[in-house]
């Protein structure tokens, strides 16, 4: 039996010295091609490549990228004017780029940025879907993003928000999501032309997705600037749309929800005030002083407090309300059970100041005529 395992192993052994050798020989005839072939063997070679690696792991295409430098050519190829060879070497350099953080950082600094910006002006919308894919994943790798981020590539990416896919919308907002975290960037990587694509994006979409989560984490960035602030509340349902997404919103896309009309409230409370007030915030934001995250509530509390009519030092601070709550649990069911109760107290007071938020708009509404109702 040990015999039988012994000549088994060594058998395996032959297979596997067999395959290195031939995938040595693939590998260097693919690279030999790809270097110093016509137009026609490089465009095959690059597919090559694609048919090699596409269903490969992580380790066998960095392995690959190590026997044969294939990326440099790849990005050369990438300049053709040749459309099908821009097109193959694109889809090559994907595929290399995979779930490789290496590969990734190895196209960057070969080079593969300023003809992909090129790319995304290109009027063959095949090849600008790919050049936007590229974009996203190189900028998923942090050595890349100020790389990027410097290219010229956002405005562009800006644009496509407007007028580009479906696919190619989705992947534009990803990449300058990944772009925006970029900390080294001298000037923001986008600015106020991006906030009404975003808002009509943001109106258009499951306000609890992960598309909304990013949307609404570059609204936030925008409305830290005066301009990004005009352009919210100029911008078609710009503060109804960041007010359903706190109504409707997952975790994350109502704390970068509530983060942006904070930021409006504390810019200038008296021209945002009524404008947040008259989208019907309030019922939304009194939900998340009690259901959102930790961030989401305090950035709640203190739009709250900003929207409320009366003086500064006449309004009861949220914190205050809280501790009423805590206090008057803690002499009902002691101190052990006093947050737990408290907090039960603190949604029973937001679900009744929402019931009566709600009767009051339809007394409101039945005592209009249909001349005194607004236009929708």
């Amino acid at each position: 039996m040990d015999k039988m395992r012994i000549e088994k192993r060594m058998g395996d052994s032959e297979e596997g010295e067999i395959w290195t050798q031939q995938k040595r020989t693939l590998i260097d005839g693919v690279a030999e091609r790809l270097l110093n072939g016509d137009l026609d063997s490089k465009i095959q070679a690059a597919i090559d490549i694609r048919n090699i690696l596409r269903n490969s792991s992580v380790k066998t295409r960095s392995k690959f990228t190590a026997a044969a430098d294939v990326i440099q050519p790849l990005v050369s190829l990438l300049l053709s004017p040749n459309q099908h060879a821009a097109e193959v070497s694109l889809l090559a350099l994907l595929t290399l780029a995979a779930r490789n953080e290496r590969n990734k950082v190895r196209i960057v600094t070969s080079g593969a940025v300023p003809p992909l910006v090129e790319l995304l002006e290109f009027q063959n919308g095949r090849l600008r879907e790919l050049a936007i894919a590229a974009i996203l994943t190189l900028s998923a790798a942090a050595p890349n993003k100020l790389t990027i981020a410097a290219s010229g590539a956002a405005p562009l990416l800006v644009q496509i928000l407007s007028s580009g896919s479906v696919q190619g919308k989705v992947d534009a907002v990803t990449a300058l999501h990944y772009l925006s975290s970029c900390t080294e960037a001298t000037t923001p990587v986008i600015d106020a032309r991006a906030v009404s694509p975003l808002i009509k994006l943001l109106k258009d979409c499951k306000k609890y997705s992960k598309f909304a989560e990013k949307t609404t984490a570059l609204l936030e960035i925008l409305s830290k600037s005066e301009e990004g602030q005009t352009a919210i509340s100029n911008s078609d349902g710009g503060i109804l749309t960041l007010v359903e997404t706190i109504e409707d919103g997952s975790l994350v896309s109502t704390e970068h929800a509530v983060g942006a009309l904070l930021s409006l409230c504390q810019s200038c409370r008296n021209k945002y005030r009524e404008l947040i007030l008259k989208e019907g915030a309030i019922p939304g934001l009194l939900r998340l002083t009690v259901e959102g995250t930790p961030e989401a509530q305090e950035r709640a509390r203190m739009l709250l407090d900003l929207l409320r009519d009366s003086p500064p030092e006449k309004r009861l601070a949220s914190s205050v309300l809280e501790r009423i709550a805590y206090d008057i649990a803690a002499r009902v069911d002691g101190s052990d059970k006093a947050a737990e109760t408290a907090k039960r107290l603190l949604q029973d007071m937001v679900h009744r100041s929402m019931e009566l938020s709600l009767g009051r708009i339809q007394r409101r509404a039945a005592s209009c005529t249909p001349s005194q109702i607004p236009p929708t």
